[in-house]
């Protein structure tokens, strides 16, 4: 099963994210994008590709710890940015240092389960709107999203999400997201924030 771990936004913040995401659609050259439906908004914290079953039950009890040993932390929608020419996100403010231990730490399960993990690259929280296939100039979609800021919300867990890709070969299909666990923050040691 393809795995990764993620924070999910609450649906407030989805709901004001798709005012400001409607808002891009109407930008000339808009239709060319792939748009990503808000059921598939997440921050990505660690991607684990296809785990077997065997290793995802081990994978689980290792995010299960790690998100035991992270505190809660204030996270918000803010802005955007781009991945050269081929993906539009959504940043975010707040407590980033917690959702980049979050991210180190999903990571390090994932190693420790056994998965066969992408080099390390640091961590940038983003939240991927569209993606072009021929790459795409940007620059108004960023324009627009730049006085974007959505409400405060306390991340409070930790999410495992098996991610179903398409296979009708129907165009404009999306990949389906399912929540196999959700771990709660905190409920581990009062240590929080500490290294590990």
């Amino acid at each position: 099963m393809r795995l990764f771990a993620a924070v999910l936004p609450p649906a407030g913040a989805v709901r004001e994210l798709a005012v400001a995401a409607d808002r891009l659609r109407g930008v000339p050259g808009a239709e060319a994008l792939r748009w990503t439906g808000r059921s598939g908004w997440h921050f990505t914290l660690a991607f684990y590709g296809e785990v077997a079953e065997a290793t995802a039950a081990g994978l689980t009890e290792r995010l299960t710890r790690a998100a035991h040993r992270t505190a809660p932390f204030e996270l918000a929608l803010r802005g955007g940015g781009h991945f050269g020419g081929r993906a539009l996100w959504a940043g975010a403010t707040g407590d980033l240092d917690g959702i980049r231990l979050l991210a180190a730490r999903a990571e390090a399960a994932g190693r420790k389960a056994g998965v066969a993990m992408e080099e390390h690259r640091a961590y940038r929280p983003h939240l991927t709107l569209a993606r072009s296939r021929a790459g795409a100039d940007f620059t108004p979609y960023l324009a627009a999203l730049d006085g974007f800021t959505g409400r405060t919300w306390t991340v409070r867990e930790l999410c495992l999400v098996r991610s179903n890709l398409p296979a009708s070969g129907t165009p404009g299909e999306r990949p389906r997201y399912e929540t196999l666990a959700a771990l709660p923050l905190g409920a581990g040691d009062s240590a929080g924030r500490t290294a590990g």
